[in-house]
């Protein structure tokens, strides 16, 4: 716990969590929020289509969305690890925190089985899965849901004011 607290009464952390500075804290959410939108906006949107939606959209066009989830993914970790650390001591005891990091765990070994199975490299062919493609999009819709929902109720719950 020292360690945790060392962390978060750095002069950095201090300085994203107290600074007037639109550069601070506003900043590093913003771009929270953006890699969000990029990660989860692109998964989403194969995983919808995936299932259904849209038939006449093809498929094989939206391998292009995978980079771009990528980007999305490094955004979100970096900016959550500056996030974590200018709350430590309460973040990395709240069982939400861990809930939200599985649940996104999953939702992208989700998303990494349905990018092998329909966007397959041409020498390689499309990867055979046991699983259902349909029943992995579904499954990483409600992931990702779950993850969105743990991450904004770990403002709310198990935490105390400052």
């Amino acid at each position: 716990m020292n360690f945790l607290a060392s962390i978060e009464q750095s002069g950095f952390s201090t300085w994203i969590r107290e600074s007037p500075s639109v550069w601070a804290y506003p900043t590093i959410l913003f771009l929270h929020t953006v890699g969000l939108g990029f990660l989860v906006g692109a998964s989403m949107a194969i995983d919808l289509r995936v299932l259904g939606f849209s038939p006449q959209l093809p498929l094989e066009p939206m391998k292009r969305f995978v980079p771009v989830m990528w980007f999305g993914f490094w955004i979100n970790a970096a900016s959550g690890v500056l996030l974590v650390m200018i709350d430590a001591t309460k973040m990395l005891v709240n069982p939400l925190f861990y809930i939200k990091i599985g649940f996104i765990a999953l939702a992208l070994v989700s998303g990494r089985m349905i990018a092998n199975r329909e966007f397959g490299t041409p020498s390689t062919g499309k990867s055979s899965a046991v699983i259902p493609v349909k029943a992995l999009a579904g499954a990483s819709l409600f992931f990702w849901v779950a993850a969105v929902t743990a991450g904004r109720l770990t403002a709310y719950l198990f935490s105390h004011p400052s």
